[in-house]
């Protein structure tokens, strides 16, 4: 792995374990939304799953082509990622971390566009990104174009 992908992965790592690690530390509960403990057991629950389907989707069997079996670890690695910054947009609070998380969408599915493009392959299929769900709400709206990780930015410096 190269330094510079060795770099964005733990950059990566380092901001979905700040996301996670974050969570609830400064969360205004909204009225329409269900208790805190409750929010916690869903939220919980939901990246549990986004885990085990990652950690399970990482483990394929070897093809004999270095170039497909990369993809096909590294795929389910980007998608456990949406999964879970999905799952925090749904309960989390903190406008800070929902940008990031927003950003980790977008970027992870470019990712995975990107390698499948690599491989001659077509890219996966358009679909809106969930990056505007509340408890209370279902909706979904397509997120804006961001730079790969660019969420190093604090809203202060992006009023600057």
């Amino acid at each position: 792995m190269s330094p510079r992908s060795q770099r964005r992965l733990r950059t990566l790592l380092f901001a979905v374990f700040t996301l996670l690690s974050g969570i609830g530390a400064h969360a205004a509960v909204a009225q329409e939304a269900p208790p805190q403990a409750n929010r916690e057991q869903a939220f919980l629950a939901e990246n549990d799953v986004a885990m085990t389907k990652m950690m399970d989707g990482m483990a394929p069997k070897p093809s004999g082509n270095i170039d497909q079996d990369f993809v096909a670890m590294m795929t389910p690695h980007h998608q456990g990622a949406i999964d879970m910054a999905v799952a925090y947009l749904r309960y989390g609070q903190n406008e800070q971390l929902r940008r990031i998380a927003q950003e980790i969408v977008v970027a992870q599915q470019q990712e995975i566009a990107a390698m499948r493009l690599a491989l001659g392959q077509p890219p996966p299929p358009s679909a809106p990104v969930p990056t505007q769900l509340r408890p209370a709400s279902a909706t979904t709206a397509p997120a804006s174009h961001a730079a790969h990780h660019a969420h190093t930015t604090t809203p202060q410096q992006e009023d600057q």
